[in-house]
C-alpha cells in the first residue's frame, strides 16, 4: 500500500467510530457544563432550561450521548451541526469575524465534523450498525429461496 493510496475499507470505518465517539465526548462535556457546571468552569453561568443557553445545553448533553452510543447518528449530527453554526452567528461572530480571535475554533470544528458525520454515517460500532446488519438480514431472509443447479448454464469447450 502506498501513501496515495485508499485503506483498508474495515480500518476506515473503526476509524469513523473513533472520530465519532471522540467527538461524542468533547461534546458531552460542553452540555455537561452548561448544564451542571461539571468539569468546572471559571465563568459559570445560570443555567435556565426554557433559554437558548438551555437548549443548546440539552443538545449537546442529551445529542452528544446519542452519537457516543451511534444511535440515530445521521440526524442527530444534522441537528447539531445546525446548533453549531447557529452559535457561531448568534455569539462567536459577534466578537470578531475570525475564529481564532473569537473563540468559536471549536465551533467551527464541530460543525464541520458533524456535517462530515451526516454525510460517513456512524461507523461499524454503532447502534445504527447494528439495526442496519439487523434489517439486511431479515430482509434477506424474507427473499424467495432459488434452488441452486450445479450444472454450468453454457458446457465448457473441451
Amino acid at each position: 500500500m502506498s501513501l496515495f493510496e485508499g485503506s483498508n475499507p474495515l480500518w476506515r470505518e473503526r476509524m469513523l467510530s473513533v472520530l465519532r465517539i471522540v467527538v461524542a465526548l468533547l461534546f458531552i462535556e460542553h452540555g455537561t457544563q452548561k448544564m451542571f457546571n461539571i468539569p468546572g468552569s471559571a465563568h459559570p453561568m445560570d443555567y435556565h432550561f426554557l433559554s437558548l443557553f438551555g437548549v443548546a445545553g440539552v443538545l449537546e448533553a442529551c445529542g452528544g450521548f446519542a452519537l457516543l452510543l451511534g444511535l440515530f447518528t445521521r440526524p442527530i449530527a444534522f441537528l447539531l451541526s445546525g446548533e453549531m453554526a447557529t452559535a457561531y452567528f448568534k455569539v462567536h461572530i459577534l466578537r470578531d469575524f475570525f475564529p481564532v480571535n473569537n473563540g468559536g475554533d471549536n465551533v467551527v470544528l464541530f460543525c464541520f465534523l458533524f456535517l462530515y458525520l451526516v454525510v460517513a454515517g456512524p461507523g461499524v460500532w454503532s447502534i445504527d450498525s447494528v439495526i442496519a446488519a439487523s434489517r439486511r438480514r431479515a430482509v434477506a431472509s424474507r427473499l424467495p429461496v432459488r434452488p441452486e443447479t450445479h450444472a454450468p448454464a453454457h458446457p465448457q469447450p473441451g
